[in-house]
């Protein structure tokens, strides 16, 4: 049931392709939140300095955090986010249910979106996840843009963990947890029927996988409602040990809150969000995309 290509060191049958990757991932992974940091003066056309300063951490943790000066020439401008990905060779936005007209979401309390069971769309935690968890095939979610206009006053900050370093951490556990949670009917999301119709069907995929490419792709949630995993001994021991990963502070595991003008782009990494004041009138811009951040 090896999905993996051969010579991949995602495919838990090749150890030295695995620890040769691992040592790198070890040896340039970033430690503290701070040092995700990137100030760029331009969203609509960042220098190449700016890019490959945005990149190199990307490379590192699949994620970095920018910064926007002077701040109050794109406070409130939404249409520099989209510009602002298609410079990373981010190109097609997932149009998903609530998203704005032009594709990107505004999360904000909003009363009518919060009484539908959409989580974003309150001040509630929201538990470890991948955004799009509930995509499939060419409509996976690979890479996001979560830009900050107004922070709440009090919580609604963020942990943030690569999803390979999740990987590296499980497989370090247990080899065949990585197996377990590669099967293709690992994780499954019920469908979405709102009032009789069906808003989405459901959808079956596993947790990890890797693109043509090779990139390790996640997908996950960490919500115990709306989601059945395989009624599997090891896939249910795996899923266990990979909460409790999540769950467990590492030296890669970021923690921050995302300022206005701050905005977080990744290849869809793992993380969280603290409850907030309901009437803090916070307001992020959420974009996400079927696109890989390109390393161009």
């Amino acid at each position: 049931m090896n999905q993996y290509p051969e010579n991949s060191p995602f495919n838990p049958a090749d150890e030295s392709a695995y620890l040769h990757w691992r040592s790198n991932k070890l040896a340039n992974h970033p430690v503290v939140f701070e040092e995700l940091l990137v100030s760029i003066d331009n969203p609509f056309a960042i220098s190449d300095q700016e890019k490959q300063q945005l990149l190199d951490k990307i490379k590192q943790c699949n994620m970095a955090i920018y910064q926007i000066k002077p701040l109050e020439k794109h406070a409130e401008d939404k249409g520099f986010l989209d510009e602002l990905g298609k410079q990373f060779g981010l190109n097609h936005l997932d149009n998903n249910l609530y998203a704005d007209e032009d594709a990107i979401s505004s999360l904000k309390v909003t009363a009518e979106k919060a009484g539908k069971g959409y989580i974003p769309y309150t001040n509630r935690p929201i538990a470890w996840h991948t955004d799009g968890y509930y995509n499939t095939g060419q409509t996976q979610v690979r890479a996001m843009l979560l830009h900050c206009v107004q922070p709440a006053a009090d919580g609604g900050s963020n942990q943030l963990l690569d999803h390979e370093m999740a990987y590296l951490m499980l497989r370090d556990k247990n080899p065949a947890y990585i197996e377990a949670l590669s099967r293709p009917d690992a994780m499954s999301i019920p469908a979405n029927i709102q009032d009789g119709k069906v808003i989405r069907d459901a959808v079956t995929g596993p947790v990890f996988s890797v693109d043509s490419d090779d990139n390790l792709h996640m997908r996950y949630t960490a919500r115990t409602r709306s989601i059945e995993w395989l009624d599997d001994p090891l896939v249910l021991e795996a899923k266990d040990a990979l909460l409790e990963i999540l769950k467990t502070p590492s030296p890669y595991h970021f923690e921050g809150k995302l300022e206005a003008g701050q905005g977080l782009i990744c290849n869809n990494v793992l993380h969280t969000r603290t409850p907030f004041e309901e009437n803090s009138n916070r307001l992020l811009y959420r974009a996400r995309y079927f696109d890989r951040i390109s390393n161009d």
